[in-house]
């Protein structure tokens, strides 16, 4: 799981760069890492915590999906994405229409929520390395220290 998320982090840093067609290799790896969460997840769930309440912690995990979209696409995305339309708009000389919408062009409308996606899944990963130091004592008394 530690290793899918500097996967992610590192694809999400090279979209934040503005690397040109990243958009394609950003979308392939990033869910790619995502479906290798959810598949760990599962597994790593019932061996921290035992099979008696696995039913209930797989459920309150997987209210982490759409409380990750809640936050991270309506709240970070969305901010960030006004706010660089709002700075486009203000340089932009055309006045628009009453029904237009306002719009955001290039990668700068999403490079720098993909930077803070980007070290937050960083930080996913410290917190990974830190259960991983944490069970490896129990690890080694279960299975044997090879």
């Amino acid at each position: 799981m530690a290793a899918a998320q500097v996967v992610m982090s590192c694809s999400l840093l090279y979209y934040a760069v503005r690397a040109p067609g990243a958009i394609y290799i950003v979308s392939v790896v990033t869910g790619s890492c995502y479906g290798a969460h959810w598949a760990i997840v599962p597994s790593a769930v019932s061996e921290l915590f035992g099979l008696n309440s696995f039913g209930a912690l797989y459920n309150f995990l997987t209210l982490a999906s759409p409380t990750g979209s809640l936050i991270f696409s309506g709240v970070i995305a969305s901010g960030i994405y006004d706010y660089e339309t709002k700075i486009q708009s203000a340089t932009n000389l055309n006045t628009l229409t009453d029904g237009e919408a306002l719009t955001c062009y290039g990668t700068i409308c999403y490079s720098n929520t993909c930077g803070i996606l980007s070290v937050l899944c960083l930080m996913a990963f410290v917190l990974s390395m830190i259960v991983l130091y944490r069970t490896k004592r129990v690890y080694a008394k279960l299975y044997g220290s090879s």
